[in-house]
């Protein structure tokens, strides 16, 4: 498969008071053709701040000391402001993480979702109207001409979170990065919304990067997924095998944290210990206060990197898991 998305030894920094957050510490990820990569892990562990990275769209306060994000051949992190703005939400389009927050308050639903077609394309106002009440009824959603003159305040989160969705699929968009999109949603609508993700990919071949940290829309979704801790990817495989045999001792203590139908007396493991201080980071693997399988090798040598140690599954551990344990 040919590739959509690229990202390689990506590095960000937010600067603070206390000094520099390592928000990113060499996230490395590709995202094919039509495909679905679910990006999972703990909060603080960076999958916003990728998203927003990629996008461009990082505050002020951040900086990107080193890395790439490839798209199309062309890194997205050294091209100009008005190059990136004909791609962000035309080629590469967001759904950001809470979408009542997201939409501009004061502003009347129709104009914002117009705004993105007006802005990639050369149709006058007329034919963005009809397209944007056109994607609103695709997206579900009832009479799509009066939720245009309304504001986002008199909505309800499935309704912003559906109109949302509408500004980010109205031109079609060849990579779509979804930040937790069925976040504070109820379970019907949460698997409407998915349901529309995976036709996206189905009927246009669009390819999408779900960044979430529910294990349970990981394996009804991913094509691959890519587990993140302390602002690095530790491990990536295909869904399956990650489920059947995870690698990295963190995966493996975030899956025996979920209940199993097949296996209902099974008892539940809480994850021990806490996140590393992201200012204060160290420079042997960040897991290691929390593994249960750490070495001495561990302690003195650097990060490890990301390494095959199956087909298409790569981890960064020095002391990997076994098959069966």
């Amino acid at each position: 498969m040919a590739e959509a998305l690229r990202v390689e030894d990506l590095h960000v920094r937010f600067g603070t008071p206390a000094g520099p957050v390592k928000a990113l510490n060499g996230v490395n990820f590709v995202l094919e053709e039509g495909e679905i990569y679910c990006l999972v892990g703990e909060s603080g562990a960076g999958k916003s701040t990728l998203a927003l990275a990629i996008m461009g769209l990082l505050p002020v306060s951040a900086t990107v000391p080193s890395g790439r994000v490839i798209f199309d051949g062309v890194d997205l992190l050294r091209i100009g402001q008005e190059q990136l703005r004909k791609i962000r939400g035309n080629q590469v389009s967001m759904i950001f993480q809470d979408a009542q927050s997201a939409l501009n308050p004061v502003q009347l639903v129709g104009p914002q979702l117009e705004e993105v077609i007006l802005a990639h394309t050369n149709v006058g106002s007329r034919v963005a109207n009809g397209m944007a009440q056109d994607m609103l009824r695709e997206m579900g959603l009832p009479d799509p001409k009066r939720i245009m003159g309304q504001y986002p305040f008199s909505l309800s989160g499935g309704m912003c979170q559906r109109i949302m969705l509408a500004i980010a699929l109205v031109l079609r968009p060849r990579v779509l990065i979804a930040d937790e999109p069925t976040s504070g949603l109820d379970v019907t609508l949460q698997a409407e919304i998915l349901e529309r993700l995976k036709a996206l990919c189905r009927e246009q071949g669009s390819s999408i990067l779900l960044i979430t940290h529910d294990m349970g829309i990981v394996a009804s979704m991913a094509q691959k997924v890519g587990v993140i801790y302390a602002g690095t990817v530790v491990e990536t495989s295909k869904v399956i095998p990650l489920f059947k045999e995870p690698q990295h001792p963190y995966t493996w203590s975030l899956l025996k944290t979920l209940p199993r139908l097949d296996d209902v007396d099974r008892r539940l493991e809480p994850l021990r210990g806490v996140p590393p201080d992201m200012i204060d980071l160290p420079e042997e693997c960040p897991f290691l206060p929390r593994c249960h399988k750490a070495l001495s090798r561990c302690r003195v040598e650097h990060r490890p990197r990301l390494e095959e140690v199956a087909s298409e599954h790569m981890v960064a551990c020095y002391n990997p898991m076994l098959p069966g344990t």
